[in-house]
C-alpha cells in the first residue's frame, strides 16, 4: 500500500508486459515493487491509460523508435500523485495529473519526472481526460498549429469515428469549422449527432462524394491511412489548402519496412511543397521533431492540453469512450481496439 509522504516505502505495482511479437493474448501481467521516488520524480497512481495505435504497432514491432522487448506499453496516463522525491513540492501529493509517457503507463503505479506532469482541473472523469491526452493534443495541434484552419472553412477528416478523428471533429465543429468525415456507415448517425457530414470510407466513388459536398475543395485534409490515401486527399484540396498526414494505419499489418514507407511518404510531401500551387503538405509529429527543445515541447503540451481540458470542463467537447477495461484485461482491450468496429477510445482503468 502506498502512503502519501515524501519518504514513501516501496510500492507494489501491477503492470502489463509486451514480451515480444505476440498476439494480444500474449500480453503478460507482472507484479513487482517500485522504489520510492528519486530526486525530481513523483509516484503516480494510474487511474486511466489508453489503447492507441502506438501499442497496436508496437506489438507488431512496427512502431518507429520503440524499445527492445520486453517492455511495459502505455503512451499516456491520468492519475493522482501519491508520493514525491527530493526537490519536488510536497503540495503535489493528492493532485490529479496527466502525462505523456510513450511507454510504461499500462500499470497501477508509475515513477515519472515531475516536470512532465500537467495538472487536471476540477473533478473530471479520468477516462475522458485520457481520451483528450495524446489524441486530443494531436487533433488540436494539427487543426490549429499545423493547418491553421479558420472558422467557416471546410475540412476532411479520415476515420472520423476514431480516437483522434472524433476529437478533431468535435474541436472543429465547436470552432465553427465544417467537417466532412469518413467512417463506416454504422458510425454515421453518431457522427451526424456531432455535427459531422459523414461519408462511407469504403465507397468506390469516395472522392466524387467529397467533391459533391465541397465543389471548390476542402481547406484542410487530415489523413492517417498512408501514401495511397494521402495522394487522393491531396487532390481534394482547395486553393491554399493544407494536407496533414499523421500515420500509416493502412500498412499496420503489412511486411514493408516502416522506415521505407515513412521515407516514401515524406518524399511525396516534400515534392508537393516544391510545386507552385499554393498548397501545403506536412507530416505531424507529436514530439515536435528535432526543431523543438524539451522545454518548448513541455510548454506547448501544457498550453494545448489546458485548452482541451477547459473545453472538456465546460462540456464543449465530449470524448467518446468505446469501452473501459480493467488493467488485467488489456488483452481483450487490445482485441477490441484493433477490431476497427468501435467509436472513440478504448481505455484501461487500473
Amino acid at each position: 500500500m502506498t502512503t502519501n509522504t515524501r519518504t514513501a516505502a516501496t510500492t507494489q505495482v501491477t503492470e502489463i508486459v509486451l514480451p515480444g511479437l505476440i498476439e494480444p493474448a500474449g500480453l503478460q501481467v507482472r507484479h513487482r515493487r517500485l522504489p520510492a521516488p528519486a530526486a525530481g520524480q513523483v509516484l503516480v497512481e494510474v487511474e486511466a491509460s489508453g489503447v492507441s495505435f502506438a501499442e497496436q504497432a508496437m506489438r507488431r514491432g512496427r512502431y518507429p523508435g520503440q524499445p527492445a522487448f520486453p517492455f511495459v506499453p502505455g503512451y499516456d496516463l491520468v492519475g493522482t500523485v501519491r508520493a514525491v522525491g527530493p526537490g519536488v513540492r510536497d503540495d503535489l501529493v493528492g493532485t490529479q495529473v496527466a502525462a505523456v509517457t510513450k511507454i510504461g503507463s499500462w500499470a497501477t503505479h508509475v515513477l515519472i519526472a515531475a516536470d512532465t506532469l500537467v495538472p487536471v482541473p476540477g473533478a473530471l472523469d479520468p477516462a475522458l481526460v485520457e481520451a483528450v491526452l495524446v489524441n486530443g493534443v494531436t487533433a488540436w495541434q494539427m487543426l490549429y498549429r499545423k493547418a491553421r484552419v479558420k472558422p467557416g472553412q471546410t475540412i476532411l477528416v479520415h476515420g472520423a469515428n476514431g480516437g483522434v478523428g472524433s476529437i478533431l471533429s468535435q474541436i472543429a465543429v465547436y470552432g465553427g469549422i465544417r467537417v466532412i468525415g469518413t467512417a463506416a456507415p454504422r458510425h454515421h448517425d453518431a457522427l451526424r449527432a456531432l455535427g459531422v457530414e459523414p461519408i462511407d470510407y469504403n465507397a468506390p466513388d469516395l472522392a466524387q462524394r467529397i467533391r459533391a459536398l465541397a465543389p471548390e475543395g476542402v481547406n484542410a485534409a487530415f489523413d492517417h491511412l498512408g501514401l495511397d490515401s494521402v495522394r487522393k486527399s491531396y487532390r481534394l484540396l482547395a486553393r491554399g489548402g493544407s494536407l496533414i498526414a499523421y500515420g500509416n494505419a493502412a500498412l499496420l499489418n503489412g511486411t514493408q519496412s516502416m522506415v521505407a514507407v515513412f521515407m516514401a511518404l515524406l518524399s511525396q510531401l516534400t515534392w508537393w511543397n516544391l510545386l507552385p500551387n499554393s498548397h501545403y503538405a506536412g507530416f505531424y509529429n507529436f514530439w515536435g521533431g528535432s526543431r523543438i527543445t524539451p522545454n518548448a515541447f513541455r510548454t506547448r503540451l501544457r498550453e494545448d492540453l489546458t485548452s482541451l481540458l477547459n473545453l472538456l470542463s465546460k462540456g464543449a467537447i465530449t470524448p467518446s469512450i468505446a469501452a473501459r477495461f480493467p488493467l488485467t484485461d488489456a488483452s481483450a482491450a487490445m482485441v477490441l481496439a484493433e477490431s476497427r468496429t468501435v467509436f472513440g477510445k478504448v481505455v484501461l482503468m487500473p
